[in-house]
């Protein structure tokens, strides 16, 4: 039985997915656990690369096409599909997205953790660019020691373990179908619902952000344009 489930969704993005898998499968852990790829909605080329991936990794392939008519992206589903499996193993939930790439000690750091605080109901490794600077979405840490701080502020899924304590206290089927993305809520919840949340500055992921979904790039580079896409055609729900 799995102590740990780690999980990555995917929407094509297939150069950074492969990293991403190929860092995750390279972690050293000291306990069981499983990889799951839930693929929302790629191209029938990028589903059958993710296919042959599976079998190279020995990674379980969730096409929830398979699933769901709902369009990208299904976070939501992915997010209560992960919750219902990880509370039936009373295991811990981790969440790597397809633009991270972990270091061979990361999950196990994130774990330990974890293990190590009473009340812990998420930790987050911080995110750097090529660089080694902390980069989006945790640039209001640029200025932290690098250290683990516990934090009241919101923590993105990026790279970000949830413990069976805070999946048994919060239902994830509850989430409201209008939103697209949930980490800013389910972390605030978290802190109200009385656990503490860590983001562990010593423990860094290289981050590419929005790689999967390069519209969202429009952020940085042309905002006006960004917002408007935002609001007019109800894109990036948080």
């Amino acid at each position: 039985m799995a102590l740990l489930h780690i999980i990555t969704p995917v929407k094509d993005s297939i150069d950074s997915t492969r990293q991403t898998i190929a860092a995750v499968s390279g972690s050293t852990l000291d306990i069981p656990y499983s990889y799951r790829i839930f693929n929302d909605y790629s191209s029938e080329e990028n589903t059958a690369i993710l296919q042959q991936l599976s079998q190279e990794y020995a990674f379980d392939l969730v096409n929830l096409k398979e699933l769901t008519d709902h369009p990208s992206p299904n976070y939501r589903l992915t997010l209560q599909l992960s919750q219902e499996r990880a509370l039936a193993e009373e295991a811990y939930l981790l969440l790597i997205e397809s633009d991270v790439v972990v270091k061979h000690d990361t999950l196990q750091k994130m774990y330990q953790c974890a293990q190590s605080q009473e009340k812990a109901g998420m930790v987050a490794a911080v995110t750097v660019d090529e660089k080694g600077d902390i980069n989006f979405p945790y640039l209001y840490a640029q200025k932290w020691s690098r250290r683990t701080h516990k934090t009241n502020k919101r923590l993105s899924f990026c790279c970000t373990l949830l413990t069976p304590a805070f999946l048994k206290a919060i239902d994830f089927h509850e989430l409201d179908p209008e939103k697209n993305w949930y980490d800013v809520f389910i972390s605030h919840q978290s802190c109200a619902l009385g656990f503490d949340n860590f983001l562990m500055c010593d423990n860094t992921v290289l981050h590419k952000p929005h790689g999967s979904r390069p519209w969202k790039q429009l952020k940085y580079t042309h905002p006006l344009k960004y917002y408007w896409l935002k609001f007019t055609k109800g894109l990036d729900k948080i």
